[in-house]
């Protein structure tokens, strides 16, 4: 009889409770909720990595552009001389794509009329002033915006990437600014980013 009660002893003690159960059952989901939301924040990182890296070659273009050397395109006489002029480009015609609805949830494939239309490269301005293109499908839409004129050199910019990731309509937005200093006539660039719901 003691030997029935010690087997029996043991089954028990081997055996889970319903309580043990249901918190293995607890821990292990809440393990999957984080598991999934670690996963779907990568995945988000790594599509706002393409306007990061985008604004930042954009910059360094606005830079190289601004550092161009720019004269009059009149003939100069004999034992003359012209100004050397650096300017802002000018704003471009439009955003690439043109709209939202091309990066709703989805990516776009530009052309290359997108980065270059005809007006903005008679007139010099814009993406093809900047010499920036994308070639690879893009989750984001990119514009370029500056005070300048044919006119005038202009005294600051914005680059800006747009996009919706998840295709609620709600559009993330990055940014970068620079403006010329009065003085010294340098370009001067915002140190980092700004984003507004990035993982929109």
């Amino acid at each position: 009889m003691k030997n029935i009660h010690k087997l029996m002893n043991r089954k028990n003690q081997g055996a889970f409770t319903l309580i043990e159960l249901m918190i293995v059952v607890a821990i292990i989901g809440i393990l999957a909720v984080l598991a999934v939301y670690g996963v779907s924040k990568y995945i988000a990182n790594a599509k706002t990595a393409e306007a990061r890296n985008s604004l930042g070659q954009m910059t360094k273009d606005i830079a190289a552009a601004y550092e161009r050397e720019a004269m009059d395109g009149a003939p100069m006489g004999e034992g003359t001389s012209t100004g050397v002029m650096r300017a802002l480009c000018m704003t471009a015609a439009n955003s690439v794509p043109a709209k939202p609805g091309s990066i709703q949830g989805k990516k776009y494939q530009s052309k290359k009329e997108d980065w270059a239309p005809g007006p903005d490269v008679e007139a010099n301005r814009g993406f093809p002033c900047l010499r920036f293109v994308m070639d690879a499908p893009q989750y984001f839409m990119y514009m370029y915006t500056s005070d300048a004129t044919a006119a005038t050199s202009g005294a600051k910019f914005e680059a800006t990437a747009e996009g919706d990731l998840n295709g609620d309509g709600t559009l993330s937005k990055f940014t970068t600014k620079g403006n010329i200093d009065a003085t010294t006539k340098r370009l001067l660039v915002s140190p980092n980013i700004i984003e507004e719901r990035p993982e929109e």
